[in-house]
């Protein structure tokens, strides 16, 4: 069964996209290349992003990265670089593009599995299909699908970070297949990834197990965009099987002129096969499967407009979230309250400075470890090009 089901996969992957593959290629050969011809290329962009922070732990004997120390020689207020990015990105045609992105903020510790973070290559058929391959982040739910210096709170939530240890989120190796189309009136779009699961930078895949993973999004009011997403994957980790799934609502409602209000809700539910393989063999309880790890998080965002001088809106905010990395065997609840005030400056969030909290409350404190309550105050400020 497992001979026959390798190549099956690969054969329905294949099949999903040539419908769209042999749409793409009918409307490149009908186009014009007139208007591209009249353009230069390469085309080059760079692209940075600074985000500078003081932090200062609340917390009884937690340090500033969350880590509790029973000794109490906790280091409680620092300066911190949280990110240094440096990014280009290269279109060597209409069609042809390639980034590249590298933070040079990792060079503070051990860089082993860091720096590089984006490293693709993207082709464009049209808006029905576009293939890229090497490292990036594939589309599992709303943050892999948003730059962290323009969400809404400090810092993504901690399912998205967990989710990326076991090989769905954040920076991966491998392929996706990305477009969008319309069924009637409703715009949807799409992904599907496979994945060698094991994180950035790794030299090769960790076993022969693929991940493979999809998301679809469904635009369901373009007045108030209000967008309904559907995320889904299965593979395979050292001959275990393996899944992940989530679903989450995006909207932006505008209450006037100057005020706007959005929302993002996003629950996602899977294998933590991270875990269970980081156990030592004789403390795992039963398979893979008893692992899962399972999370929601609510983010409601406020803003008003300013246009004074320099400062061009005042953002509100304030993220919940509920994420238990393991529910099934030795659960231990982590709720997260992010409240934050952010002024802006300049379009786009080009001057950035924020200030708030991360307040976690565990359902069982652990000593000497991250899971520990705490209160940590941040100011961040940020500058992006």
């Amino acid at each position: 069964m497992e001979f026959v089901s390798k190549p099956l996969i690969r054969i329905v992957f294949i099949f999903l996209i040539m419908p769209f593959f042999l749409k793409a290629q009918g409307d490149v050969n009908n186009g014009s290349t007139t208007a591209e011809s009249a353009i230069k290329y390469p085309q080059y962009q760079l692209k940075g992003l600074l985000q500078a922070r003081y932090l200062e732990s609340f917390g009884d004997n937690v340090d500033v990265l969350g880590i509790h120390h029973a000794t109490g020689e906790v280091t409680q207020s620092s300066f911190d670089i949280k990110r240094m990015r440096v990014g280009l990105n290269t279109k060597l045609s209409e069609a042809t593009e390639v980034v590249i992105l590298v933070n040079l903020a990792d060079f503070k510790s051990d860089t082993k599995g860091k720096v590089l973070e984006n490293a693709y290559g993207k082709y464009t058929f049209n808006k029905y299909i576009a293939l890229t391959g090497g490292q990036f982040r594939p589309a599992f739910g709303i943050e892999e699908l948003v730059p962290v210096d323009i969400i809404k709170s400090f810092d993504f939530s901690n399912q998205y970070y967990e989710f990326g240890k076991n090989g769905w989120t954040s920076f991966q190796i491998g392929a996706s297949a990305t477009g969008s189309f319309d069924v009637g009136k409703i715009p949807v779009s799409y992904a599907v990834s496979v994945l060698n699961g094991n994180g950035k930078n790794a030299e090769m895949d960790k076993d022969n197990g693929k991940q493979y993973s999809t998301r679809w999004v469904f635009g369901l009011s373009k007045e108030y965009k209000i967008n309904l997403g559907l995320n889904g994957g299965f593979g395979k980790v050292f001959k275990k099987d393996v899944f992940a799934l989530g679903a989450d609502i995006t909207s932006d409602f505008r209450l006037t002129d100057k005020f706007s209000f959005d929302l993002q809700i996003e629950y996602k539910q899977g294998t933590n096969h991270n875990l269970y393989f980081s156990l030592p063999a004789d403390q795992r309880v039963g398979e893979v499967s008893n692992y899962q790890m399972r999370g929601v998080y609510f983010l409601p965002n406020l803003r008003y407009v300013v246009n004074y001088k320099k400062l061009t809106a005042l953002e509100l905010s304030c993220r919940y979230e509920t994420f238990d990395p393991s529910y099934k065997v030795n659960s231990n609840v982590r709720q997260t309250y992010t409240p934050m005030v952010s002024l802006e400056f300049g379009n786009a969030y080009t001057g950035r400075i924020e200030m708030g909290f991360e307040i976690d409350r565990f359902k069982r404190n652990v000593p000497d470890s991250s899971s520990y309550n705490d209160e940590l105050f941040l100011i961040q400020l940020q500058l992006r090009l």
